[in-house]
């Protein structure tokens, strides 16, 4: 009843300050709400959606819903301002049409911004490391949402990308895809080429268990080669050295299907004298971890809230998250929260590009954390290996 209400005065607002408009302005509520409504209803889309439904039909329900209370509440200030002034209407149409002005920038900067890849170098200095591993490299994806709007000229791109940094480890956190286990084989064509030294290592994210884990770990083992990891742990050799590579659950597993993180039984096994390197979609694992003595935890989810102002350490995700973004230590435990290769929902990204990851490990005395500004990549090329900033303040845990 409350959604009800809210629909009438955000639309009735609008078909006020339209002159004449009033029926086109049913229309476009009727064609962008019913669709919203219908899914809500049945609990997701009956069939699989395809591109053209995606792009045509979901993107627009997305947009207007967005600019939908942003609109209506300047058109309701201009309304209030304007009849200072002995012009209501007037002042309620310029105050509207400016906030619709600004929206359709934000959108059309954030949608050039999802398609911008970068490439970021993160140096992690581990106590202990074996000299064996010293100079050991992980190239890490998350967080691609892939579904049938996810252009496949991107992920080639992506895939080549990975590719051209030559890493030891490729580790892919979470939410490959969107929200149906049949989009494993829009990944797969994909991204399913990328091959690593010692391996790709994938780990469920909360979509991946929304879409029905079952079904997405079967069509992921059976189409990729790559390790999935799901409270368990990959053992890593040169020589006589050892390194455990452990991927843990999703919180959204204890909801449903059977992936939610136990990380006793991910580092069961697990010598404590080894170095451990943990992935964990969710952030929030990051303090069990680190109190079980992980070296270093690999996450993404929160997106960076895909608008960000790294310079202030500030991103849409932070009001609704305790650590929401970069690098983070605790003691000689140290996280990095990536901010996604892909997108959610509408392709929006401003100071929160799309990236892909290098993370390279050294041995060193004490336990330190820093990342380098990211630097854009061409379809064709991927930049020369960039030294990440030698001073870095940890977060505090």
């Amino acid at each position: 009843m409350r959604a009800f209400f809210y629909y009438i005065l955000c639309w009735s607002v609008i078909a006020l300050l339209v002159p004449g408009g009033r029926w086109w302005v049913l229309a476009v509520a009727v064609l962008t709400t019913a669709p919203l409504v219908a899914f809500y209803a049945r609990r997701g889309w009956r069939r699989y959606p395809t591109a053209a439904f995606r792009l045509f039909v979901v993107r627009p329900v997305l947009y207007v819903q967005l600019a939908l209370p942003l609109v209506s509440i300047a058109g309701i200030v201009g309304l209030g301002l304007g009849a200072i002034f002995g012009s209501s209407m007037a002042g309620g149409r310029i105050a509207a049409t400016i906030m619709l002005g600004v929206l359709l920038v934000l959108f059309a900067f954030g949608y050039v911004g999802s398609k911008l890849l970068v490439v970021r170098d993160v140096r992690v200095t581990v106590p202990h490391l074996p000299s064996e591993f010293d100079g050991l490299t992980i190239a890490q994806i998350s967080d691609l949402h892939v579904g049938p709007q996810t252009s496949q000229a991107f992920l080639r791109h992506v895939t080549r990308t990975v590719a051209g940094l030559g890493a030891d480890i490729i580790a892919i956190t979470g939410d490959l895809i969107d929200d149906r286990a049949e989009d494993v084989s829009a990944y797969a064509d994909g991204l399913g080429t990328l091959r690593a030294p010692l391996g790709v290592y994938v780990i469920p994210g909360n979509h991946d268990i929304y879409a029905g884990w079952d079904q997405v770990e079967r069509s992921l083992r059976s189409r990729l080669n790559a390790t999935v990891l799901v409270n368990s742990a990959a053992i890593l050799s040169r020589g006589s050295a050892r390194v455990a590579l452990a991927g843990t659950g999703d919180p959204a597993g204890r909801r449903m299907g059977n992936a939610a993180p136990d990380i006793g039984r991910t580092l069961q096994g697990i010598d404590p004298d080894t170095t451990v390197i943990a992935l964990a979609h969710n952030p929030a694992l990051w303090p069990a971890l680190a109190e079980r003595g992980v070296a270093l935890t690999l996450s993404g989810h929160t997106h960076w809230g895909q608008f960000a102002i790294p310079r202030l350490g500030w991103s849409l995700a932070s009001p609704f998250q305790t650590r929401a973004m970069g690098v983070h230590r605790a003691g000689d435990s140290m996280l990095y929260i990536h901010p996604g290769t892909g997108y959610w929902g509408l392709p929006f990204r401003l100071g929160a590009q799309p990236e892909v990851t290098r993370i390279t490990l050294q041995r060193g005395p004490e336990a330190s954390i820093a990342m380098a500004p990211a630097r854009a990549t061409s379809c064709g090329a991927t930049p020369p290996r960039q030294r990440p900033a030698t001073h870095q303040e940890p977060s505090p845990a």
